[in-house]
């Protein structure tokens, strides 16, 4: 089946193109919702979307070569129960407009891609805009335990880095710091303080560099550290990735 991929940009929405191709689909096109160009920060907490690192995700479909398609965010979670309806001026409606796009250039799509493990929030939305539009949903991550998720995205060349922590005992250190680097650390504070190791309850996001569905790997050759909220234990520091470049593998 031919598939258009939800990517954020991050090691889950990549791990679940691969196992789409695994499963014998094929990947034609990328869709990316990211923040209004004139916002001032690349952290929209959103509901729905994982915005930082978004500068960046076009690189993604250039190293795997298939066409990108993004829009802006311009709605808001108007709808936070898990359960959604179709709402005028929700962040969903962003997605459908998107995905649609996508369907009117590429008829012959059948499914979408999404990374999802846990949320239900997100999956869905995601099946409700998949309905409206008669696709299917792919979600090979779907409630997978995270330690060994984690693991077998590392040991599967998964090479993504940490690009925002936001939980007890993750800090500015840590950004820039790989999926293998981090892992040690990652399952050490899921045994201890019950985080999610692949960061489903927001502790962290990352960004991928290279994965074997790439031709091409990512380079960062420019970023910067933003705070957006201090705290002794638990910061929310991010990444803003201001200029990448791709090259050989």
């Amino acid at each position: 089946m031919k598939v258009v991929a939800l990517v954020s940009g991050g090691k889950d929405s990549t791990y679940n193109m691969m196992k789409c191709v695994d499963d014998g689909h094929e990947i034609v096109a990328l869709a990316h919702a990211h923040p209004p160009e004139d916002a001032a920060n690349e952290e929209m907490d959103s509901f729905l979307f994982q915005t930082v690192g978004s500068s960046a995700v076009g690189t993604i479909a250039e190293c795997m070569g298939v066409p990108f398609y993004h829009a802006e965010i311009q709605g808001t979670a108007v709808t936070q129960t898990l359960d959604y309806e179709l709402t005028q001026g929700d962040e969903t409606e962003d997605l459908f407009l998107l995905l649609s796009k996508v369907k009117e250039l590429h008829p012959d799509v059948g499914a979408v891609s999404v990374g999802a493990i846990f949320s239900s929030y997100q999956a869905n939305r995601v099946q409700h805009v998949c309905d409206r539009l008669g696709l299917k949903m792919l979600a090979y991550l779907w409630h997978r335990e995270q330690v060994a998720l984690l693991r077998e995205m590392v040991s599967n060349g998964v090479n993504a880095i940490l690009i925002k922590v936001a939980a007890y005992k993750l800090g500015q250190d840590d950004l820039g710091k790989t999926l293998e680097e981090m892992e040690p650390k990652l399952v050490a504070l899921s045994d201890k303080y019950g985080i999610h190791a692949c960061g489903e309850g927001g502790e962290f996001e990352s960004f991928t560099l290279d994965c074997p569905l790439f031709k091409r790997r990512i380079v960062i050759d420019e970023c910067r550290p933003v705070v957006h909220s201090q705290s002794d234990d638990a910061p929310v520091v991010y990444l803003r990735i201001e200029k990448v470049h791709t090259e050989p593998k």
